[in-house]
């Protein structure tokens, strides 16, 4: 096993500088572009967490769901949002139509820096956009102690 180890230089590569070693790489990418155009990533929500001194704000974009499906869990300081959504897009161009769909289901889970009073939570949905108002559990504040 000993005679398997090799000793690390981070210095290595950089002195076997070769600027086009990954060209080959990047053109086979480029040519594949065209036909994964139309395949993104699965959408995911997107959110904003804003905090005040009583409680934490956020507004999270989850688009073509419906408010019943749109679940939301807390347990402590943990946050999970998920929701089933299904989203449509019609091209007609001349003869040839085409319609894409997205149906599916996305979740978001996070930590929030201290827990959350769940008794006083709030949920709002509008325009495609979730605000929650999740007040912040009393007594349970990050303490400083000195050191002696």
């Amino acid at each position: 096993m000993a005679g398997n180890l090799m000793r690390f230089d981070p210095f290595r590569e950089m002195t076997r500088f070769d600027p086009f070693r990954n060209m080959d790489d990047l053109m086979r990418e480029f040519a594949l572009a065209p036909s994964l155009r139309g395949l993104g990533p699965e959408p995911r929500i997107r959110m904003d967490v804003t905090e005040s001194d009583g409680n934490y704000l956020i507004k999270a974009d989850i688009p073509g769901a419906r408010k019943e499906d749109i679940k939301i869990s807390i347990d402590g300081n943990m946050v999970t949002i998920s929701a089933k959504s299904g989203e449509e897009s019609e091209k007609k161009e001349g003869n040839m139509m085409c319609s894409e769909r997205y149906y599916g289901e996305q979740y978001r889970s996070f930590a929030l820096p201290t827990e959350v009073d769940d008794s006083k939570a709030e949920a709002k949905y509008q325009d495609g956009v979730l605000q929650l108002t999740l007040p912040k559990k009393q007594g349970t504040g990050t303490k400083q102690i000195s050191i002696q």
